[in-house]
């Protein structure tokens, strides 16, 4: 059994130049949920010069919209989203300080390129473990977007947020590596 890295956030460069794929991670720290809506509005205001509504560098923005929040609990149930449908708009943060990303699935070859050029890293969370999941967020915070719903910015405080590295800084594909392990030769 691998042994667990613990990383906080905002992320460095040093951390994440420590992470290699397959890691597993725990994260403490600050995160921020945002799908597709609202990574849609983010890169609209950055094309216009505009301030976003939060900052993100040294950030992990979590493909996440968390479902309704039940009486005595922090959040709802907040599993992973798709992560493809943010490979139009992870680049741009990235390019302004995005160190993290978290969902599930892969990311397409301009998110990963950008990820190597930049230091950052992509990690895995478990799709359909999303009432486990909530169990590491101690605070949640709606902050910006709050029409969009479930897909609202929101400011989560994690304590051993379960992750793994998926796309490393180095170059490292799990999703890649992975498919490799198993083809037959």
């Amino acid at each position: 059994m691998t042994q667990k890295k613990s990383i906080k956030t905002p992320l460095t460069d040093e951390a994440v130049m420590s992470l290699k794929v397959g890691d597993d991670i725990l994260i403490t720290g600050e995160i921020y949920t945002a799908r597709d809506a609202a990574h849609k509005r983010m890169v609209e205001l950055l094309d216009k010069g505009e301030k976003l509504p939060f900052d993100v560098k040294g950030q992990i923005i979590y493909f996440a919209g968390p479902t309704p929040t039940k009486p005595g609990q922090v959040i709802g149930s907040v599993g992973p989203t798709t992560s493809t449908r943010m490979n139009a708009y992870s680049p741009r943060l990235i390019e302004v300080g995005l160190k993290g990303m978290i969902g599930k699935g892969e990311m397409g070859p301009e998110v990963v390129a950008k990820i190597r050029e930049k230091k950052a890293v992509y990690f895995a969370a478990t799709g359909g473990a999303g009432a486990l999941i909530a169990k590491a967020i101690i605070k949640n915070e709606l902050i910006a977007y709050e029409e969009l719903g479930a897909e609202a910015i929101r400011k989560l405080t994690v304590k051993d947020f379960p992750a793994i590295v998926a796309l490393d800084c180095h170059g490292g594909n799990l999703y890649k590596e992975g498919m490799a392990k198993y083809e037959k030769k």
